[in-house]
């Protein structure tokens, strides 16, 4: 459904269509009668049930969400007593819906059949906010840390090493496995010290219309040849999706290590990682340092079947050093937060039974290259 044919063009002296104006919000607004029948939806709620109006409007609201959610709680109680409520942290779900957390907002109609009016506003998209200059907070820590360490303890790391070395020619083989388990020990640091140089490069990426249906493509490929051999891949893509406004060979990397985090996850038989690409409206970022409010409705999702991420991981899963992984440094996903913030995007993880989910809003290019394409 284009939003835009929504837009009435009105004259300024006349009043602004009710229905135009319940479309262009980003809540999710019903109007339910007291048979639990659905007797209006705006655009968003259309978004939500992942179906038109036509097929809401005259069906019962309990057929797309459980008879027993505490929804119906809050309906009933604003329609008994003609008042408005409200709650926070109510989770929806249903037989046609995706669990979410939602703030419910309930009035009464007064239109003398029960009806009342309903406003769903999906949490997540003010957390997304949020966890996201967390993330941006927690890299640049990392960043400061890289810059000191490259001096502070790769230098004194080669003195050793070669000191090592020089040693293993005068001792017995018990000195020489000893030298040798220095040598080994301070190469692991310089890798480590390495990998986490990548967080000291401050400045953002060059940045032009990229397909990124193309870059999914590419990491599929690379992961199905590699590290992802025994693992079933799954694509679900919005064809008419327009191009992303980034930098192709970071988005590379943000998804191949996004992908083999998943492949890591899964069951070793019947692993199953589904990616997923779909235009979202509703999410707005500003932009550090400049004020600007960018729209990021390109949604890219990594799926995977494995356990999930354990509740006591999950606020701190981007902070450098947090992982779950037995031989794990934690700076894999703190990077790939570096660099969707560099491209002034947003990573998310929904985990529900199914298994994980990670979810990046990346903006539009807007530029004549990337609408020509």
């Amino acid at each position: 459904m284009d939003r835009s044919k929504n837009a009435a063009l009105v004259d300024k002296n006349d009043t602004p269509d009710a229905s135009t104006i319940l479309n262009l919000l980003s809540d999710s607004v019903l109007a339910v009668g007291e048979d639990r029948t659905i007797r209006y939806v705006n655009y968003a709620a259309e978004q939500m049930f992942g179906m038109g109006a036509h097929h809401l409007v005259g069906r019962a609201l309990d057929e797309f969400i459980s008879p027993d959610n505490p929804l119906f709680f809050i309906i009933d109680k604003s329609r008994s007593e003609s008042a408005s409520y409200s709650e926070r942290s109510v989770r929806l779900d249903g037989p046609r819906l995706s669990e979410r957390d939602v703030s419910v907002q309930v009035e009464p109609w007064f239109d003398g059949i029960g009806t009342v009016v309903v406003s769903l506003h999906e949490q997540t998209l003010a957390q997304h906010i949020d966890r996201q200059l967390v993330h941006r907070g927690a890299a640049r820590s990392v960043t400061a840390m890289a810059s000191m360490l490259a001096h502070e303890v790769k230098n004194p790391l080669s003195g050793i090493r070669g000191a090592a070395q020089l040693l293993e020619d005068g001792v017995d083989d018990a000195g020489r496995e000893l030298t040798q388990l220095i040598c080994d020990e301070a190469d692991r640091i310089v890798a480590l010290v390495n990998r986490m140089e990548a967080f000291s490069d401050e400045r953002l990426p060059e940045r032009s219309a990229v397909n990124i249906h193309e870059v999914l493509d590419r990491v599929q490929k690379i992961a199905e040849n590699g590290f992802g051999r025994s693992v079933t891949f799954t694509a679900s893509y919005d064809p008419s999706l327009p191009m992303v406004h980034g930098n192709r060979d970071q988005l590379v990397q943000i998804f191949l290590n996004l992908i083999k985090n998943a492949s890591e996850a899964v069951p070793a038989n019947d692993g199953e990682i589904t990616l997923e690409t779909r235009y979202r409206h509703g999410l707005r970022l500003t932009i550090p340092g400049s004020g600007e409010r960018v729209d990021l409705p390109i949604e890219i999702t990594v799926r995977d079947n494995g356990p999930g991420v354990p509740e006591d991981v999950q606020p701190f899963l981007f902070d450098p050093f947090v992982t779950t992984k037995k031989n794990g440094t934690g700076l894999g996903l703190a990077l790939v937060a570096k660099l969707v913030g560099d491209h002034g995007g947003v990573i998310d993880l929904e985990n529900d039974e199914r298994g994980a989910a990670f979810k990046v809003m990346l903006p539009v290019d807007l530029s004549p290259e990337g609408r020509s394409q």
